[in-house]
């Protein structure tokens, strides 16, 4: 059966997986072709895997070196490197599932747009340990620019994670992932290279995307990783798209890089100096006078509160 949809599955945790090759098996579409990358988990997937055989069309990879401890981004792509010849990706978490119309709703998008979208959305709903929903599900403007969708996503307008996104194989090839530390905000850097300057197309088909402890989303350690993956994340996605963005959006990402710089265990002098330089530029030398004031302030009281 010809597909023209890879999902790639980066495999390291058992706990919820048989949740996701669950949901694959119930896909009404068939047209679909599974690679799974095992990051040389210590827990064994075969015997589950059995389970499955012929139910939908897979395979399955067992790496010999761990490289997801060091980098996500390049165990992400070391399993997209498993697919063929597909045109379409989508890189599934091994703890989150998919709607049974996910693959059937893939192929109605790509019917309908044409050549005007590089990456493919569906609606997500959050869920707990036990499958219980812990959120709305979360739906789309059919078109929406990418730096738009992040920019709802940082006022908490909508929510998004690389499961529910399926790119076009040209744009990930073309772009590649920025590899930020635990891949914090990598996911949302895709996107908006991988969209190339095209709207994300969305569907309402649901990616049910799992939070627990077992996951990095979900998980409360590394917070100060998290934050330095983003802060560099924010300040290169601010020098190499703010000629696209409107004012607007440009305050928006200015407010998260000073957040960021506040929350950061580390002053560091070039992001208070990049920081200073976008204020003065786009918002003049009064608003960044009070925006300096702030900080000074913020900092001062953090650091009064350590000691």
């Amino acid at each position: 059966m010809n597909s023209r949809l890879a999902i790639i599955i980066p495999f390291f945790k058992l706990a919820f997986f048989e949740d996701t090759l669950e949901s694959l098996a119930n896909q009404t579409d068939k047209r679909v072709k599974i690679y799974i990358g095992d990051d040389a988990s210590p827990e064994d997937c075969s015997l589950l895997l059995e389970k499955y055989q012929g139910k939908f069309d897979f395979v399955y990879h067992r790496f010999e070196t761990n490289l997801g401890g060091q980098s996500l981004t390049k165990q992400w792509e070391r399993c997209i490197a498993l697919s063929n010849d597909e045109e379409w990706f989508m890189i599934l978490g091994d703890d989150d599932y998919l709607g049974e119309d996910v693959v059937a709703k893939f192929y109605n998008a790509i019917s309908t747009f044409g050549n005007q979208s590089n990456v493919i959305r569906n609606s997500s709903l959050l869920i707990d340990e036990y499958k219980e929903p812990i959120s709305k599900v979360y739906d789309h403007p059919v078109y929406e620019e990418a730096i738009a969708s992040y920019c709802r996503k940082l006022k908490g307008d909508s929510r998004s994670s690389l499961s529910e996104h399926i790119f076009r194989m040209a744009s990930y090839k073309k772009y590649k992932f920025k590899d930020y530390k635990m891949a914090w905000s990598s996911d949302d850097r895709a996107i908006i290279d991988f969209a190339d300057s095209k709207p994300i197309f969305s569907v309402d088909s649901i990616v049910y995307v799992r939070m627990s402890d077992l996951n990095i989303s979900g998980g409360k350690d590394n917070i100060q990783e998290k934050i330095s993956g983003r802060l560099q994340g924010t300040k290169e996605l601010i020098n190499d798209y703010k000629s696209t963005m409107t004012q607007e959006q440009i305050r928006i990402f200015i407010g998260l890089y000073e957040n960021l710089i506040y929350r950061y265990k580390d002053f560091k002098w070039n992001h208070v100096s990049r920081l200073i330089y976008l204020s003065i530029r786009y918002f003049g030398v009064k608003y960044t006078l009070n925006q300096l004031k702030s900080i000074i302030t913020k900092l001062a009281f953090k650091k009064q509160f350590n000691s």
